[in-house]
């Protein structure tokens, strides 16, 4: 259950987020060449910390978990 809500909680993060920057002024045209050359540096910059978050969740390995349940060797017959 708290799985559940968890992913509807962020879900619900995220539409907000998204009407959030909807509202904004809308696109803003420039031809400034000085503007232009920082939206695309922040967009390089976004983009490699992206692919460095991504390879580093890739590297991470996975844990695998033992049951907390000990079984039982039947009794041997005598």
């Amino acid at each position: 259950m708290k799985k559940v809500s968890l992913a509807v909680l962020i879900s619900l993060s995220a539409l907000t987020g998204a009407a959030y920057a909807q509202s904004d002024n809308g696109i803003m045209m420039s031809t400034d060449p000085a503007k232009a050359a920082d939206v695309e540096q922040r967009a390089q910059d976004l983009q490699q910390r992206q692919q460095a978050a991504m390879s580093a969740q890739q590297e991470m390995p996975m844990k695998h978990h033992k049951s907390g349940h000990m079984h039982k060797k039947p009794a041997e017959a005598q």
